[in-house]
């Protein structure tokens, strides 16, 4: 580390780099080259030259020191976004592999292997390379590359990432992914080509900071002119120093890393983001839009209930939700399937239902479920004891008369309104008042019905996040506004919303609203930040300031977001504004302690350059220190200022949920104050130093 940091630096001080990139180290840059060209070859007329060249010499080693300080703080963050890198190519390591070849293991390297070949890998070893289980069921430790600390499951058709490692078990995996073209590969790719371009804040406080650095060159200038026309003695040198003590030099040497350092440190929590702009403009984020499912709400819906209407009863509603269930994998229906088994709600058929047309769910049907005929009544598992075998379902006898009838069974489970349009035999005001009922306990109901008659209804629930409520507390505190956008009915909308202490909630939005919301709120001058893994998510995620893209999601998707999440965990957009805040407060810190340092150390080094010359410098020089020592005293504090902040905008301050005018007095009292006065104890403790070691 240290030898690529020391070299980083060094090659940053070239005056073509900091002419494009730091303006203000560069004319600190310029002072140095002449203070040393006076000092080795004096050049300049003897009466702008009134101290020894040993005295030049000394001060251009500070001045030289002061940009290199700065270049070092740059080098030091871009080495923390290139050591993931490093890291993540470690996992890169090419490794062997037992390929399946006519049933037979052979050992090859992974880089021989391609898409569609079949490889063992044992417990204990790393996986090659992208791909798809085939066959068994393990564990699999992902925590090198997603940070996940518990291994996750890993059954057939599960994708699985090269250089994980699976922890229990074996498994047969068929290679997906070409050499190159891997998670690993992708991830690197992405990281490599995250620049950091400045953004609209930072162009407005780099046009400040040099525009005052030019009102300084200019009265800096002016007084060599007129001190020399007044018979005060002038020193080319005295007058850089003073210039470089008035230029905001702490500032314009910590801004690239504090840019950097938001680019690393949302690294660290695998998101990647493809430039600083992202980040910027999260610290401005005044209106965050929120997906319900998955990022206020766990996102894993399950059965808790099953409601009957009036004639049915509950073993009635278990058993054809167990039905409409039996192929589906989600966690949803399989939590139906867990809640009817742990009743002992099983219908009759199920043998049949194993081999039944699958329903599957679309965005545009909204339900899911079975379609068979039953011709032949199938044998019912003894070992399992159903309602049906007591003569008391009044579903079983149903799907019984039907098996014995020849006639086609449909068994479908679905949202409120998409299965309102189907059914037939309902009792509509009693539906709605016990899906009300559910909504109005944060729930979400779903119909049961066999052949367009309504049987019940299966409550589900999806709970809150872990302190999503006090993260969106924290959010809201700087004075962000939320908008929860869901596909659920407005009830269910409206107490998830207030659970969660959501200003604002769209419901039953189709995704075409997410992009209307977006463009809406910035149309009002809003900056406004989303997440979104689909295609369909892709224009709003290309419109929205913050556009977070899960990886999981589409090419689309990610291709059109600032930035993506590799863990694709919804909820971090919180996180994600929040850092943006943070890195505001820390530039706006840093740069009220650089504004304040300088005006203490105007007052420290221009009495103590004309105290010789002016009865009325000499009493303005109230801490009584000498001209060429305060002008050391003054620019090494200059100096080392730089480093000893560095920590500070790499870490960023602590995050305060509070608003910006408290956070801008806050900033006064603290580094405004603090600023103002560390320089005068500082400076003259220097002094004290500088003097008994003379």
């Amino acid at each position: 580390m240290k030898e690529n940091v020391l070299l980083q630096s060094v090659a940053k001080l070239d005056p073509r780099y900091l002419a494009k990139n730091n303006l203000v180290m560069l004319m600190v840059e310029i002072g140095f080259a002449i203070v040393l060209t006076t000092a080795l070859f004096p050049l300049i007329p003897a009466e702008f030259i009134r101290r020894g060249s040993s005295f030049y010499l000394q001060l251009a080693i500070i001045l030289i020191a002061t940009v290199w300080f700065a270049t070092f703080s740059e080098a030091v963050a871009e080495y923390q976004a290139k050591a993931r890198v490093d890291f993540l190519r470690t996992l890169e390591r090419e490794v062997l592999a037992r390929k399946m070849v006519d049933g037979k293991e052979v050992i090859v390297k992974s880089s021989m292997l391609k898409p569609g070949d079949e490889v063992t890998v044992y417990s204990g070893e790393i996986i090659p390379v992208d791909g798809l289980v085939s066959k068994g069921v393990a564990f699999v430790d992902q925590s090198m590359i997603t940070g996940e600390s518990n291994p996750v499951v890993k059954e057939k058709n599960g994708h699985v990432m090269g250089g994980t490692r699976v922890a229990t078990d074996k498994l047969v995996i068929e290679i997906t992914a070409e050499a190159g073209k891997s998670f690993l590969d992708q991830m690197v790719g992405l990281i490599e080509s995250a620049t950091r371009p400045k953004t609209k804040n930072e162009i407005a406080l780099m046009t400040l900071l040099s525009g005052l650095s030019v009102i300084f060159i200019t009265v800096v200038g002016s007084l060599l002119f007129f001190a020399h026309f007044l018979g005060y003695d002038v020193d080319i040198a005295m007058l850089i120093a003073l210039l470089v003590a008035l230029l905001p030099t702490t500032i314009g040497g910590l801004l690239p890393a504090i840019g950097v350092a938001g680019i690393t440190r949302l690294g660290k929590d695998n998101i990647i983001a493809k430039s600083g702009k992202g980040i910027e403009a999260a610290g401005d984020c005044d209106v965050l839009v929120l997906d319900k499912t998955g990022t206020i709400t766990e996102g894993c819906r399950g059965a808790i209930q099953f409601i009957p209407m009036q004639n049915y009863t509950e073993g009635d509603v278990g058993q054809a939700a167990y039905a409409g269930s039996i192929h589906d994998n989600t966690h949803e229906g399989k939590s139906i399937i867990a809640l009817a088994e742990e009743k002992g709600f099983i219908p009759p058929l199920v043998e049949k239902m194993l081999v039944a047309k699958q329903i599957e769910f679309s965005a545009e049907t909204r339900f899911s479920g079975i379609e068979f005929v039953a011709r032949k009544r199938a044998r019912v598992e003894k070992s399992v004891p159903t309602v049906a075998e007591t003569g008391a379902s009044k579903v079983a006898k149903m799907l019984l008369d039907l098996d014995k009838a020849d006639k086609e069974i449909r068994i479908l489970k679905g949202s409120i309104d998409a299965m309102l349009k189907m059914v037939k035999d309902v009792n509509e005001a009693e539906l709605r008042f016990k899906a009300q009922e559910i909504s109005l306990n944060q729930g979400t109901p779903l119909i049961i019905a066999i052949n367009k008659e309504v049987i019940g209804l299966v409550f589900l629930k999806d709970s809150l996040k872990k302190n999503i409520r006090e993260k969106i507390n924290e959010i809201k505190a700087t004075g962000i506004t939320t908008v929860m956008i869901t596909g659920d009915n407005s009830v269910t909308a409206q107490v998830i919303a207030k659970e969660a202490n959501i200003d604002q909630s769209i419901a039953e939005a189709v995704p075409a609203d997410k992009l209307k919301k977006v463009e809406e709120e910035q149309s009002k001058g809003h900056v406004v930040g989303m997440v979104g893994d689909g295609t369909n998510d892709a224009p709003a995620l290309a419109k929205a300031d913050i556009g977070l893209a899960m990886n999981s999601g589409t090419a689309a998707a990610k291709e059109a977001a600032n930035m993506i999440d590799l863990d694709s965990d919804p909820s971090k957009i919180l996180h994600v504004v929040k850092l943006g805040k943070q890195k505001l407060m820390t530039r706006g810190a840093i740069t009220t302690f650089s504004i304040t340092n300088d005006i203490a150390k105007y007052f420290t080094i221009l009495p103590a350059i004309f105290v010789n010359d002016s009865p009325i410098f000499a009493a303005l020089n109230v801490m009584q220190l000498s001209t060429e020592t305060a002008v050391l005293s003054t620019l090494i504090f200059n100096a080392i200022v730089i480093p000893l902040l560095i920590p500070l905008a790499l870490k960023g301050i602590k995050f305060a949920s509070e608003s910006p005018q408290r956070t801008f007095i806050k900033n006064m009292l603290i580094y405004g104050i603090g600023g103002t006065i560390l320089p005068f104890i500082a400076i003259k403790g220097i002094d004290v130093l500088l003097s008994a070691l003379v």
